[in-house]
């Protein structure tokens, strides 16, 4: 792939507008997506972080859930941070009875695993595969990996929980780096987009 990848980042809830700029730094061409249609444009998707159970019902109002489950079964690259981290895992502890995710990842994570709002904290991470020493990690009410699969590789943990894997072409952190200004871990992502192709 010689032009830039064109990622979306689904715009339902959440930080969109860091993912977009996070993404243009990482040299992808970055827009929003809503509607099933839009997905027909792009290679690639960013998951925001935000709350997963209103990502999720918007995910089934706005007619993309379906359409989004089989681009990624068919091997679409997919990028999810704290909620999207969730609406990327197989399984979910402590998630509504109603809370839909789009699978992807052979992992059982929790919500709110790191606590409410208010404990929210910054860390470095180390993160395998990324140079330049440990990446920023804003975590806001994130989850973390309870399980992998033996399909799911870890790539990063903080305090001897997983917050960071990857499984094929989908990419999911606890953390996000967008609100860093670090844009390593979005450009390991374009990376993995760019060699997908």
């Amino acid at each position: 792939m010689n032009n830039p990848p064109v990622i979306g980042v689904l715009a339902l809830q959440g930080d969109v507008r860091e993912h977009l700029i996070a993404l243009a730094a990482a040299d992808a061409v970055a827009r929003p997506v809503r509607r099933p249609e839009e997905l027909a444009d792009i290679d690639a998707l960013v998951i925001p972080g935000g709350e997963s159970t209103t990502i999720s019902k918007l995910a089934v109002l706005f007619g993309v859930l379906e359409p989004l489950r089989e681009r990624v079964r068919a091997g679409m690259p997919v990028y999810g941070t704290c909620a999207g981290m969730i609406m990327l895992a197989d399984k979910i502890l402590d998630g509504r009875e109603d809370q839909e995710s789009l699978g992807g990842v052979d992992m059982i994570v929790r919500r709110n695993a790191f606590g409410r709002q208010n404990e929210s904290f910054e860390a470095r991470i180390e993160f395998a595969g990324i140079e330049g020493g440990p990446v920023e990690g804003v975590f806001i009410r994130a989850p973390w990996v309870e399980s992998v699969g033996a399909a799911a590789e870890v790539l990063a943990t903080y305090d001897g929980h997983v917050v960071a894997v990857r499984q094929d072409n989908v990419l999911a952190t606890s953390f996000h780096p967008e609100l860093t200004g670090d844009h390593r871990v979005h450009a390991y992502f374009v990376d993995m987009v760019r060699a997908s192709a």
